[in-house]
């Protein structure tokens, strides 16, 4: 089928035309990256200088005292409740094995049973001191030491990652297209009429 010289010449011209717009997209294009790029370098100035500090503050302000009160009060119910308790009962099953073992001893070399209470007491107590000494020694090694990034920082980060997936959706949404204004991955060809 041929096409009529008027027909071509108005071919041309939408061609010549689709071109023009080809062109004008691809600047804008490039225009709508170098936004984003400036958009993403402003945030992260924005969240340095104004989220960051404000998270903290706030951390300081409303959550830092709680906190520091239950790391207080587990310290001292650590301390104070449960390592005597435990040594106590190391203790007094030592000593519980002391006697056991010495009542054997007593039988087999032939001396009798022993019903004096106060030896195995006195027993029990330094058994327990000691006990009570080696955990409060091993739960003082087990103390952790703080690493990284406080909850004020996770705050800060989670709301950064978020802003910017803000500027990232509204950037998709400026420069997503249908399918008949797609931009191709050949900038400097226009696409067939």
């Amino acid at each position: 089928m041929s096409l009529s010289r008027k027909r071509k010449k108005e071919l041309r011209k939408l061609q010549n035309h689709a071109n023009k717009v080809w062109e004008s997209q691809q600047v804008i294009v490039g225009e709508a990256a170098s936004i984003a790029r400036e958009a993403g370098r402003q945030l992260g100035h924005y969240n340095r200088e104004h989220v960051v500090p404000a998270v903290q503050t706030g951390y300081e302000r409303y959550a830092a005292p709680y906190v520091d009160r239950g790391v207080k009060l587990s310290k001292h119910v650590l301390s104070d409740k449960v390592v005597p308790t435990a040594g106590a009962l190391v203790g007094g099953a030592l000593s519980v094995w002391d006697a056991a073992n010495d009542t054997r001893g007593r039988i087999a070399s032939g001396r009798g049973i022993d019903l004096d209470a106060s030896v195995y007491q006195k027993k029990a107590a330094k058994y327990g001191k000691k006990a009570t000494k080696k955990i409060s020694q091993k739960l003082a090694f087990a103390e952790p030491q703080k690493k990284g990034i406080g909850a004020g920082g996770v705050i800060a980060l989670i709301l950064g990652v978020a802003a910017a997936a803000g500027v990232l959706y509204a950037a998709w949404q400026t420069l997503r297209a249908d399918d008949e204004l797609w931009v191709a991955d050949d900038p400097l060809r226009a696409p067939d009429a």
